[in-house]
């Protein structure tokens, strides 16, 4: 057995990264890593006038222990002091590996059953698509997947998004992510 102070140390991170730690990916067919959102998934509203099309999403499978998924599309750079949360979707089951292009839409039936939308920071439980304010540099809007070790999260309805990350975040196995831009 392994004593060493960094063998332990070693062992510490590898027990907190997780067993696959690395293999959990998150990809869309509709925007690539690092690339410049389109019109389809620019808000129509606030001055812009896009499509407001949620992308197509694809993950490959979580941990082992993983219950069920949760997406969200978080803007940093938003000037609100607090980023701006463009997309929550929770309760996705375990068995999921993709969601089409436009489940963002308000009935949400295109997700997959079960999966829920909390409510963005648009005051909508749908997708919002990126508008930031006109002269700004170019924001960073942050996609992200998480495996989860719960079948739901019980969150209200009228739940805020940082009450629905506080429960995201409390029951995250891992997570994948990539990041798009978009400037006006």
């Amino acid at each position: 057995m392994l004593r060493t102070p960094i063998a332990l140390l070693l062992l510490c991170c590898l027990a907190s990264t997780g067993a696959h730690a690395g293999d959990f990916q998150l990809t869309s067919p509709t925007i690539k890593a690092d690339a410049v959102l389109t019109e389809e998934q620019v808000f129509s509203g606030f001055g812009c006038s896009g499509k407001n099309q949620s992308p197509a999403l694809q993950w490959t499978a979580g941990p082992p222990d993983t219950r069920s998924y949760a997406i969200t599309v978080y803007d940093p750079d938003a000037p609100t002091g607090s980023g701006w949360w463009h997309w929550l979707v929770y309760n996705i089951p375990a068995s999921a590996t993709g969601i089409a292009a436009g489940a963002g839409e308000p009935s949400g039936k295109l997700l997959p059953p079960g999966a829920v939308q909390g409510r963005t920071d648009f005051g909508t439980h749908a997708f919002g698509g990126a508008c930031p304010p006109p002269g700004d540099s170019p924001h960073r809007y942050i996609f992200t997947i998480y495996a989860l070790k719960v079948d739901r999260l019980d969150v209200p309805s009228d739940a805020t998004a940082a009450h629905i990350g506080f429960m995201i975040h409390g029951s995250t196995l891992d997570k994948a992510s990539f990041t798009a831009r978009y400037g006006r």
